[in-house]
């Protein structure tokens, strides 16, 4: 029986402030273990590596907390390596922010494959330093994988030889073009990056993780969520406060991530972005988060 991998990444040191530092352990105590094992998966929890709290770092203010965030990619790294390297593991990686998809992708390189990416996010997380001065790394991590002009070596070198992510192996969904820098849109353009937009999530979930799964080329892929492509009304988990009445529902998203978790090359599925603080004010929106995770990721017979 396939086995289901699970690790906590408890950093908000990419982020915009702290919060996500907390989420593996929420998730835990929510249930979410319980709730995977239920659903008929044989689970691994394997703990969480190095807790990090994001704080202003006022020497390199638009890149912050850089060496914590190269750390915590290496760490990943290493963890997923190991965790994904039978055909017959897959990977949860509980986040933390979105730099976790840069350590779960490249642990499915040193495991042995070229990675794929499907990315459900609002945002692109094309930027880099010289885009944006808001510094929050969690907001340029693709930029990173695809080694774009403007990234920070440091980041770029512990993703390995070469652009992690070529852009024929990534695609988007839920991305809400509106939200984008002059600066991603011009690189998604350049580099011919598919994007299955936010109404098409909504409209129809299942149909869209097609379309984002079938952009990439064949063989073995990774999926990462950012909760801020939810619609905070309908369930404030994230930490971007923003996604007001706009976004999937958790259901909605739920039957894009059963479809994707349903191909057989898909090994690995990373959450981020997920503020137990804003998640305190629903107290329905936690459970039904990870009551829809379990049911996403239900075996397949």
């Amino acid at each position: 029986m396939t086995v289901l991998n699970v690790i906590g990444v408890p950093s908000s040191a990419g982020s915009y402030s702290p919060g996500q530092e907390q989420a593996p352990a929420a998730l835990r105590a929510a249930g979410l273990i319980e709730a995977l094992t239920d659903a008929g998966n044989n689970v691994r929890d394997h703990g969480d590596l190095t807790e990090q709290t994001w704080k202003p770092d006022r020497d390199r203010p638009f890149a912050q907390n850089l060496p914590e965030v190269v750390q915590s990619v290496h760490e990943l790294t290493t963890a997923a390596t190991d965790l994904l390297g039978t055909s017959d593991e897959r990977l949860l990686v509980m986040g933390g922010n979105c730099t976790t998809a840069l350590g779960t992708c490249n642990g499915l390189r040193c495991a042995g494959a070229a990675p794929g990416l499907v990315y459900i996010d609002r945002h692109f997380d094309l930027n880099t330093p010289d885009s944006t001065t808001e510094g929050a790394l969690d907001w340029m991590g693709l930029a990173h994988a695809l080694d774009l002009d403007g990234a920070v070596p440091e980041l770029v070198d512990a993703l390995g030889p070469g652009p992690l992510l070529r852009p024929s192996r990534l695609a988007f969904l839920g991305v809400d073009e509106t939200q984008a820098t002059d600066w991603e849109r011009t690189q998604v353009e350049r580099l011919g990056l598919h994007v299955v937009p936010q109404d098409e999530l909504v409209q129809a979930p299942a149909r869209a993780a097609v379309a984002a799964r079938e952009a990439l080329r064949p063989g073995p892929f990774a999926v990462h969520v950012d909760v801020d492509v939810i619609d905070f009304i309908d369930a404030p988990l994230a930490e971007n406060v923003n996604g007001r009445n706009s976004g999937p529902t958790i259901e909605q998203l739920e039957q894009a991530l059963a479809r994707l978790w349903g191909d057989p090359d898909c090994r690995a599925l990373s959450v981020g972005e997920l503020n137990p603080v804003h998640a305190a004010a629903d107290p329905e929106a936690l459970p039904r988060f990870i009551a829809a995770l379990a049911r996403a990721l239900a075996p397949r017979r």
